[in-house]
């Protein structure tokens, strides 16, 4: 009975091994073919550093005292389709989870402004002090870019991406300044000492975002790549409707990190 039972144990061992093998074997065949066919696929994780501002920096902001990138990370995965047989010319879809965050301290003066003050009450008109504002938002973002091998090792890329905004935050406070609503001639709070007032521009924001992409990887070992992609919104990220803010804001952000191909 012993001896049965080792031998089913084993069977069933060596089953499993060769049902193993098998699928790994099937994926090789499946990626060599598509390599064969001009299909390449490669997944990416690396970390974004830049800003949402306006261009130009308009009048309304005097000067820019801080800026403090926070942690974005980004993870990628994506094919791409070789046009020619010494696979100069392509073109790639991918699908990206990313974030993009700072924080920024400014001095501005009559700088358009929705507060909410220690009693919990709202006021709107023009802010002259400073701002510290924070921006953490994430998006799924799609691009489709032409690709273009200058050698075996290297490959620049170019186009347009959209992403739909996941999680939202574009928040902050106003300190050491004073607010005169409903214009620059109404009536004038002041904040002084440790007086702050906060506002949320969260709900505001644009759940779609479209704008272009560019950027270059260098092939380090046979699977393992380095890349950096520029990446700059050209929409507001504001809804239409949203006035407080009298200026469009855009962001611009470089991802750098590693990529692996199949």
């Amino acid at each position: 009975m012993k001896i049965t039972y080792k031998i089913f144990s084993i069977a069933c061992l060596l089953l499993f091994l060769s049902h193993t093998v098998n699928a790994q074997n099937e994926r090789n065949q499946g990626i060599i073919y598509s390599y064969l066919h001009g299909w390449e696929y490669s997944i990416k994780a690396g970390f974004s550093i830049g800003g949402t501002a306006p261009l130009p920096l308009p009048e309304e902001i005097r000067s820019i005292d801080s800026y403090a990138p926070s942690i974005a990370i980004s993870i990628e995965g994506n094919a791409t389709k070789w046009f020619d047989e010494q696979k100069k010319w392509g073109m790639t879809v991918g699908v990206r989870l990313e974030n993009k965050s700072m924080t920024t301290e400014a001095t501005v003066k009559n700088y358009g402004m929705k507060i909410f003050n220690t009693n919990g009450g709202e006021l709107k008109g023009l802010w002259t002090g400073g701002v510290k504002t924070k921006v953490k938002n994430s998006y799924l973002t799609i691009p489709v870019l032409a690709d273009y091998k200058i050698s075996n090792r290297w490959k620049v890329s170019a186009g347009p991406y959209v992403s739909y905004l996941i999680e939202r935050n574009f928040s902050g406070h106003v300190y050491e300044g004073h607010l005169r609503s409903p214009n620059e001639t109404g009536s004038r709070v002041d904040f002084t000492g440790e007086s702050i007032a906060t506002y949320d521009f969260s709900d505001n924001l644009r759940k779609f975002q479209w704008g272009m992409q560019l950027g270059g990887e260098w092939r380090a070992f046979k699977h393992l790549n380095v890349y950096a992609d520029l990446t700059w919104g050209l929409n507001d990220i504001f809804k239409k409707d949203f006035d407080t803010i009298s200026f469009a804001m855009y962001p611009i952000y470089l991802n750098i990190g590693f990529g692996y191909a199949f």
